[in-house]
């Protein structure tokens, strides 16, 4: 067995760890080709994965999970602090010793006659003094197929970490039986500690992912004094060359990745606007040696999820499908060893695979309502695949973050676009961010979901401590401090259909924020925040879709009624979180009822 390593803290761990699973056999992952190529065939010849077409997917593999184990599991998903007031009302809590004693029987020897694949890897560009290390003990190469697109896997990953740092986070994952019943996501954060059995499915096997970088880190983001959120980073470079940087934060199914990878309006291409990504899903944020606030992408893939991902819905994210990908429960074309899904065309294959792995004619199989593709398929693809990545990716230091932008899916309450008062004002805004259920989602329709800055299912922590942290940050960034946004590209008209184009064209509305974020816009103080006037927000070559300033007038418009039922709505959500709630927030809130 070859260590990677002097450390003796790794060492000592994954000793233990091989005790308790009891592996036939230890591999260390060095990161290196020769292993990976290797690693990739082992699993082609199991069937664990199977190759795709190569003159039309180079690198690209497909792999099917199990029917019981296609998504993210919040019900058997745990934050286990010394105390349940630590991990919150928001979370499932469970005593970290209560835990331990019950999965500990489920570890005992679950890797016999299998191996042990130890991974390090960091988070975040290798180097940077924003950057994390973990090391994830897994029993299936699928996850370290994944891992390698998803982070910075290997030898290189321990030169953050030294001979002699405790501070990794030690992960624990075993396919087990893949029982439903026995599956649990656990986080102990006071140990830097994740355990994961029963579960093939990526969103609760690659522990880089939610459960490292946004539930772990959250929690070492409030002890260390920075923070870790559901943020895409974006560079909106200007005509002159100047790049502006934003993060945003929107819940599922609001348009987050198309956001991160936007292609600009043909007008403002001409102009010679360019948006780069830096990251498209989390966002690790400190305050640099300037005094501003600073952001890397601590990923270093897309876990996208495949459905609705097209050429005019988001041209950069299929391109970033098209090499060195691994597709989970889509669709495959027999004829050709392609992929499909839902939303990529109107011509499913005729001779088709379902994601369950039947054969089928899909456009027959389509006509009886099923679905081809899992609607929750997945595809991992190297972040250096997408045409627009920024040049700042790699970049150690992060980039400046100029504003922040908070979002939601409402069909009549929040207004296109606006800017908190100040930065305590932000956070409120980002504290009430909501969502109206859709269709989509079981249950009843337009019923309004609190999703505080999209970390409802994320923050490692009480969120109460959480929000009190973002004040803390605000007041050590001083005016230094992003400016704060909240965005709704969802406003419907009295049909129920979208007013505002979105896609594209959301870019109009991230050119005045950018302008008012570096003081070059003018805005009108309102009820609930500062907006544009109507008259400012480019709607050159939009005439044709029918959205005239009066449109955008009606866009933007605050109806006091709407806001007052929210803001009991809001008050009502608030009392979960009892004292603990900072009095900041209920001051913000008595405000805007003054104000209304």
């Amino acid at each position: 067995m070859s260590v990677l390593t002097r450390n003796p803290n790794v060492i000592k761990w994954v000793e233990e760890m091989h005790a308790l699973t009891k592996p036939d056999k230890v591999v260390w992952i060095d990161g290196g080709n020769a292993q990976l190529t290797a690693l990739k065939e082992e699993a082609l010849a199991s069937g664990e994965i199977s190759l795709l077409n190569q003159d039309k997917l180079p690198g690209c593999v497909y792999h099917r999970t199990a029917v019981n184990d296609v998504a993210r599991v919040e019900d058997r998903t745990f934050i286990c602090t010394n105390t349940q007031e630590e991990a919150g009302p928001t979370n499932n809590w469970c005593d970290p010793k209560e835990m331990y004693d019950k999965l500990i029987p489920m570890f005992d020897g679950v890797m016999k006659g299998r191996t042990m694949y130890v991974i390090p890897y960091s988070m975040g560009p290798i180097g940077s003094p924003l950057a994390k290390v973990g090391v994830e003990l897994t029993d299936s190469i699928y996850v370290v197929l994944n891992m390698d697109i998803m982070t910075r896997i290997g030898v290189k990953a321990f030169e953050n970490l030294g001979d002699t740092s405790n501070d990794f986070v030690r992960g624990l994952h075993s396919k087990a039986d893949i029982d439903q019943e026995k599956r649990y996501i656990v986080h102990f954060p006071q140990d830097n500690t994740i355990w994961s059995i029963n579960s093939g499915y990526g969103g609760n096997v690659l522990l880089g992912k939610k459960c490292f970088a946004l539930r772990i880190a959250s929690y070492q983001g409030w002890k260390e004094g920075w923070m870790a959120e559901h943020m895409l980073i974006l560079g909106i470079e200007k005509p002159g060359g100047e790049t502006v940087y934003v993060t945003a934060a929107f819940p599922s199914a609001c348009g987050k990745t198309n956001l991160a990878m936007l292609i600009p309006p043909e007008g403002y291409q001409k102009k010679g606007y360019k948006v780069w990504t830096v990251g498209d899903d989390i966002a690790w944020l400190k305050k640099g040696p300037d005094g501003r606030l600073y952001a890397i992408n601590p990923e270093n893939g897309f876990f996208g999820v495949a459905p609705g991902t097209n050429e005019k819905s988001n041209y950069n994210a299929l391109e970033s499908t098209k090499k060195n990908t691994i597709f989970t429960n889509v669709a495959l074309n027999n004829d050709d060893k392609t992929v499909w899904w839902e939303g990529l065309d109107k011509n499913p294959p005729i001779n088709a695979v379902e994601w369950k792995g039947a054969k089928v004619n899909g456009p027959e199989f389509k006509a009886k309502g099923e679905n081809l593709a899992h609607p929750n398929s997945r595809f991992t693809a190297p972040a250096k695949n997408c045409p627009c990545i920024s040049k700042e990716f790699d970049n150690p230091n992060g980039v400046p973050i100029s504003a922040m932008i908070f979002g939601g899916r409402r069909a009549k309450t929040a207004p296109l676009v606006y800017q908190a008062f100040d930065w305590r004002h932000g956070v409120f805004v980002g504290s009430i961010m909501a969502s109206e259920t859709t269709a989509a989602a079981i249950g009843a329709v337009g019923v309004v979901r609190r999703d505080p800055m999209a970390m409802l299912p994320f923050c490692g922590y009480n969120m109460a401590d959480y929000w009190e942290h973002w004040f803390k940050m605000g007041e050590e960034l001083g005016e230094k401090a992003p400016k704060i946004f909240n965005v709704n590209w969802f406003r419907t008209d009295d049909d129920g259909k979208f007013i505002w184009p979105g896609y594209g064209d959301n870019m109009r509305v991230l050119d005045w924020i950018i302008e008012r974020a570096v003081g070059n816009a003018e805005a009108i103080e309102t009820a609930i925040g500062y907006e544009p006037k109507p008259e400012d927000i480019n709607i050159e070559g939009l005439e044709s879709e029918g959205v005239t300033v009066d449109v955008v007038k009606n866009l933007l418009d605050v109806d006091p009624a709407l806001w007052k039922d929210d803001a009991s709505n809001i008050r009502e959500f608030y009392k979960k979180f009892g004292d603990k709630l900072p009095k900041e927030l209920e001051n913000q809130l008595n405000w805007l009822e003054d104000r209304l």
